[in-house]
């Protein structure tokens, strides 16, 4: 079946299957990654590989500029015999990028060093990027970081009440409420322009980060199908939700779960020497906040989702999303009784 496919894109071998990735099916053929992208996840998926060629061709062409070797900085996607970046047939949606030898992802392996040098890949990213025209890139998913919108949804569920389920969050609704006046700190940002629209990566978890093998530095972003308009503060925020806390999103035990300062200054360090030259002073100011937001703004989509009754995120028990809405709210916690010293932190490497 493949075989087609291989020839829209130019590439001759034998196909092998490739990874663990839970929406994508992909495979190597030689020196490089062919992938069926999931139509039923990414409903338009020639949308999504516009925005991936068009960001990864200009990170190419500025480092270039730069006089950097661009062949491992980036992802390098092919061209169909048409030109396009997306086969679209019978057999599904595909594409094709080379593959990067010699590198790696980490899971769970969150060390000061690690996390300093993925921050310096996201940051180095958004530098590359600082200068490209973010609003003509396709919307992949509506609002997916307007956090106003999500405690509105917030709300509608609770109105709603579809599963009868409110009667159990009472504590966990107060809190989500408490947010009503800090919660579009962002969104007012990007809409007043003293946050620009920028190109967001919408998924910097430290596994969408490539290792060099023999170096251990990050080298570039991977999974790139979210890139689309939004903030800067929404990377540097997500990365930092799941890079600086001490326990993963499901954990019930709320003692084990903190915001570690440790691996929060060995990322803002890398990030900043990366990035720092162009975010505004209003990005820079928000830092902090944008870590806070959004592990809030997580912690509410798993509250909306267990009182809708699990209808978006798969859980593996009845209260699978409430665990999961009370261990991102208690991060939060700890993150605002952390200010003080985490803004002291930016200031340090500002």
């Amino acid at each position: 079946m493949l075989e087609n496919i291989l020839e829209q894109f130019g590439i001759t071998g034998t196909p092998e299957p490739l990874g663990e990735g839970h929406i994508n099916s992909t495979f190597r053929v030689g020196g490089y990654v062919v992938q069926r992208i999931n139509t039923d996840v990414f409903t338009n998926p020639r949308g999504v590989m516009d925005n991936v060629c068009a960001v990864t061709e200009y990170i190419t062409k500025k480092l270039t500029e730069r006089g950097e070797d661009p062949s491992r900085q980036t992802l390098h996607f092919l061209r169909t015999k048409d030109g396009s970046g997306l086969y679209e047939g019978k057999e599904g949606a595909y594409r094709a990028y080379a593959y990067i030898d010699d590198a790696y992802t980490v899971n769970d392996e969150k060390t000061p060093e690690v996390l300093y040098q993925a921050a310096l890949a996201i940051g180095k990213f958004q530098n590359l990027l600082s200068d490209f025209d973010a609003e003509k890139l396709f919307t992949v998913i509506p609002d997916f970081h307007d956090t106003p919108k999500r405690l509105g949804n917030l709300k509608k569920a609770i109105e709603k009440n579809a599963a009868d389920r409110v009667r159990f969050v009472a504590p966990e609704i107060e809190f989500a409420l408490s947010f009503e006046n800090t919660a579009g700190a962002i969104t007012n940002a990007i809409a007043d322009g003293s946050a620009p629209l920028r190109v967001s990566h919408n998924d910097t978890k430290l596994n969408n980060v490539l290792f060099d093998s023999k170096t251990n530095k990050g080298i570039c972003l991977i999974d790139l199908d979210t890139v689309m308009s939004g903030s800067y503060l929404y990377d540097f925020g997500d990365a930092m939700r799941f890079g600086a806390s001490s326990a993963a999103e499901d954990c019930t035990d709320l003692d084990k779960v903190y915001f570690d300062l440790s691996l929060f200054e060995a990322f803002t360090k890398g990030y900043l020497e990366s990035a720092k030259d162009v975010l505004t002073d209003r990005e820079k100011e928000l830092l902090f906040t944008s870590v806070i937001l959004m592990t809030y703004e997580c912690g509410t989509r798993f509250l909306t989702d267990y009182i809708d009754g699990d209808v978006y995120f798969k859980t593996a028990y009845a209260s699978h999303n409430l665990d999961r809405a009370r261990n991102q709210y208690a991060l939060v916690k700890d993150m605002v009784a952390k200010r003080t010293e985490a803004e002291a932190i930016v200031k340090k490497y500002l």
